[in-house]
């Protein structure tokens, strides 16, 4: 009996939410073009300039897809059609509300901002913040946005500030006082702060930053009304706070409210193992987190490990720091694990975490199946060799959104050098810079990385000093790049009679001495002495 095909209909679902992250970026670009370009509607409101534009795209694009996943999550098992359509008139609708405000409408809200961080870095007492502050008391001001920094309040300049500042929490989004304490004794600091947290109680802000004030415990508790009253924060800076694992701690318990967190930054603070976990709690209940920087906290393995298995509930990041902290290689694959679940990452920070070999090949084989579109990947100093090398190149030559790659500081010598110069050669038309000083790299290196680099268009700098290339070989590569020399930076620290690495020769010299001596008792112990002789 002949076979026959099964003529039955085979169904098949696609899925059309979310859209992928250089969909809503390239609407974001046409939407820009529609409110600052000549069309119909803009010859009759006006058309806004680009930046206006650029802002107005962004916002629009956001709150309509937050309005359409909402959507969309009331119905799961739907293809995602309904919440496209929705996703689309919303944006139609804002663009048509922003251009009816016109361009004038739109200049206006850019003066909504009060900064008197300009100039000098300089105490303020109560008499100069009585004028300083005077615009703020204005009847019907529309300040949105605020900046104290680089004026350090004391508490006469708080006690101005404090009524000025509770009239208006109803209409601040953004509230800048980084640095604005300084060089006060610590018991005036914290009640200034505390003037402050009380002054902006129940305030309705999207973003605050709190950074440089060497906060400590006592200083984010200082701040705790305010933070407890947050319910919209979208943005919350704490840089070099002198964030300790207590403080870290504080910072978990005060703020309770984060399902609208979208930005998460530490920087530059003590946070340590146990800090680092107890900010993963925050991040744990950050579902909207898209930007998160925890970089040179003094984090280990253990607070490696529990950022990372926090970062899983944050499938939207985009944006990933966590630079100069003490990882090592089980954190490294921990944090694999979680880049499999991202599909929207631009930027990955990784450099001088001692990720080793074994943490970097996870890491770029997870990258590598990911959906993200990474457009800067950093892993510098990471005791990487040519081991990983292989990972490494499979994992950027599949992403063609790729404009900075760094991994200077490392040990990928030529073999390593040429297997990811060679990853780079087929499209990877948005590449712009690669570092890769201090690898050992000799001639053959350096040769691969300029023939991949002078056939990219719109190029600006290779790095490769501190390595070890000949003086043919740096001739060699001038000579590739001379129509566009600009783009070598400097070979300032470029050893060309250097070698790979005299450590592992004088290990070798040890080894090498150790057998001959084991040779010789050897020998030693054969020989038989005769009373005769």
């Amino acid at each position: 009996m002949a076979d026959t095909l099964d003529s039955r209909p085979h169904t098949f679902s696609i899925k059309l939410w979310p859209p992928s992250l250089p969909t809503r970026q390239a609407l974001i670009e046409r939407m820009t073009n529609n409110l600052s370009s000549k069309t119909i509607f803009t010859d009759k409101f006006g058309a806004l300039t680009k930046d206006q534009a650029t802002e107005n795209a962004k916002r629009i694009e956001d709150v309509a897809f937050s309005t359409a996943n909402q959507h969309y999550e009331r119905e799961p098992d739907g293809d995602g059609g309904s919440a496209v359509q929705l996703y689309a008139r919303e944006c139609s609708k804002l663009i048509l509300e922003v251009l009816k405000k016109g361009p004038v409408a739109a200049a206006k809200d850019e003066e909504t901002v009060f900064d008197i961080s300009k100039g000098k870095r300089a105490f303020i007492e109560a008499e100069e913040a009585e004028e300083l502050l005077k615009p703020l008391n204005e009847a019907g001001n529309g300040y949105a946005k605020i900046c104290f920094s680089n004026r350090s309040f004391g508490l006469g300049a708080a006690n101005v500030a404090e009524p000025i500042l509770a009239s208006l929490k109803d209409q601040l989004k953004v509230v800048d006082l980084s640095d604005f304490v300084a060089g006060r004794p610590e018991a005036e600091a914290l009640e200034v702060m505390s003037i402050f947290s009380d002054a902006l109680r129940g305030s309705v802000l999207s973003s605050l930053n709190l950074s440089d004030n060497a906060l400590g415990e006592k200083g984010v508790r200082a701040f705790g009304t305010l933070l407890k009253s947050l319910r919209s924060l979208e943005e919350l800076y704490l840089m070099n706070d002198g964030i300790s694992k207590e403080a870290a701690q504080a910072v978990s318990e005060l703020i309770p409210s984060t399902e609208k967190l979208r930005v998460l930054h530490f920087h530059n603070n003590m946070t340590g193992d146990e800090g680092a976990v107890a900010i993963s709690e925050v991040v744990k209940r950050s579902p909207l987190l898209v930007d998160f920087r925890c970089s040179s906290t003094r984090v280990g393995s253990g607070g490696g490990v529990a950022l990372s298995e926090a970062l899983e509930r944050c499938a939207r990041l985009e944006k990933l720091d966590l630079r100069d902290n003490m990882f090592g290689p089980e954190a490294g694959v921990s944090l694999s694990k979680t880049f499999s679940r991202f599909d929207h990452l631009t930027e990955v920070y990784l450099s001088y975490l001692n990720l080793e070999d074994e943490g970097a090949i996870a890491i770029a084989n997870a990258l590598k199946e990911s959906g993200s579109p990474i457009g800067v990947l950093e892993m510098a100093g990471n005791d990487i060799t040519v081991e990983a090398a292989s990972a490494i190149a499979d994992c950027v030559a599949g992403k063609q959104e790729l404009n900075k790659l760094n991994l200077s500081e490392n040990e990928l010598k030529d073999e390593g050098c040429v297997q990811i110069a060679k990853s780079l050669e087929e499209g990877h038309l948005k590449l712009q810079y690669i570092d890769m000083s201090s690898n050992y790299i000799r001639r053959a290196g350096a040769r691969a990385l300029a023939q991949v680099v002078v056939k990219k268009e719109g190029f600006k700098l290779l790095n490769m000093d501190g390595n070890i290339i000949s003086e043919e070989g740096v001739e060699e590569v001038r000579e590739i790049l001379k129509k566009t020399p600009e783009v070598l930076g400097a070979l300032d620290e470029n050893d060309p009679d250097g070698e790979e690495d005299d450590e592992e020769e004088e290990e070798e010299d040890e080894e090498k001495e150790g057998k001959d001596n084991d040779e010789l008792e050897s020998k030693l112990k054969k020989l038989e002495v005769n009373e005769d002789d």
